[in-house]
């Protein structure tokens, strides 16, 4: 297990739902925390709420919009201002969308949130991660991967966009990009593994900028059979703390076990085709070419 002053995590999405829930333990595990919000108010009350329950004070803060390439890095810039080390990346952050939209990067926003922010931000934190003894990355996906295809013809999905389809394309891509990183990191500290958390009650509905009051209500109705945050992150600290997957890279988790992902998900040729096509969608901001030592 972690002990106290040793471990430096990075968590996005930390200000509600799964990923407040998994601050709260980690927290308790005297982890420092490294806490990325969209909402500087969330935010604030998120860490005011940690620190008063846990009593655990070495808490940082910090403000990015995860849709924009520029917002991703300046983060990292801000980060590594302050940090020469990364051990634990959770790359949790999500959001809905009923109606199709487009970031200020021209990119779908379901995909260049859930997916390709990942991607950028995982990247651009690989040197702090190197400097750890033991450095896990850990990538929350979906079990609606499974109906997921990448479609490389139309990204942004503008001849059929439904939410959906929108984010299964985006839950299969974090599985394909875990694997692929996992492969590439597979010569270093670094191990990454996914994992699904279940079918949790969060505060996604109020991320979708569409949602009407009827759809909200029908939500919250929904989700009271849903599962709790705090069991929907147990994986997630089961991912960071456990010495019993110190050792396994690659890999899907449900309910602490691995499992298989969909038969896609494996495909080695489409993690490539979507690595090259990521590599040139997040170029605008950085040129890199990625090296595995």
């Amino acid at each position: 297990m972690l002990s106290a002053g040793e471990k430096i995590c990075l968590l996005t999405g930390s200000d509600s739902g799964i990923g407040k829930a998994a601050a709260k333990s980690l927290a308790q595990l005297e982890t420092k925390l490294l806490l990325v919000s969209r909402s500087n108010n969330r935010g604030e009350r998120a860490v005011h709420e940690i620190k008063t329950l846990t009593g655990n004070n070495d808490i940082h803060l910090f403000i990015a919009d995860l849709s924009s390439q520029e917002s991703i890095f300046n983060l990292t810039g801000k980060i590594k201002e302050k940090f020469t080390k990364i051990d634990i990346l959770i790359n949790n952050a999500g959001a809905y969308f009923s109606k199709r939209h487009l970031t200020t990067d021209g990119i779908e926003a379901t995909f260049a949130v859930n997916y390709l922010s990942r991607f950028f931000l995982t990247n651009l934190l690989l040197d702090l991660l190197k400097q750890s003894n033991e450095a896990r990355i850990i990538n929350v996906s979906g079990e609606n991967h499974r109906k997921g295809k990448i479609n490389f013809n139309d990204l942004s999905l503008a001849e059929n966009y439904s939410a959906f389809s929108a984010n299964a394309q985006s839950k299969l891509a974090d599985i394909l990009f875990t694997y692929s990183l996992a492969d590439r990191l597979k010569n270093t500290n670094i191990t990454v593994n996914c994992l699904h958390p279940g079918s949790v009650a969060t505060n996604i509905i109020y991320s979708d900028p569409d949602a009407n009051a009827a759809g909200k209500i029908l939500y919250g109705l929904v989700s009271l059979f849903f599962t709790k945050p705090e069991k929907g992150s147990e994986t997630i600290i089961h991912l960071v703390a456990s010495p019993e997957v110190s050792q396994i890279t690659g890999k899907y988790f449900i309910n602490k076990k691995e499992v298989s992902s969909s038969r896609l998900s494996y495909d080695k040729n489409l993690a490539a085709k979507l690595w090259n096509e990521s590599e040139r969608l997040t170029s605008k901001f950085l040129h890199y070419e990625f090296k595995d030592n």
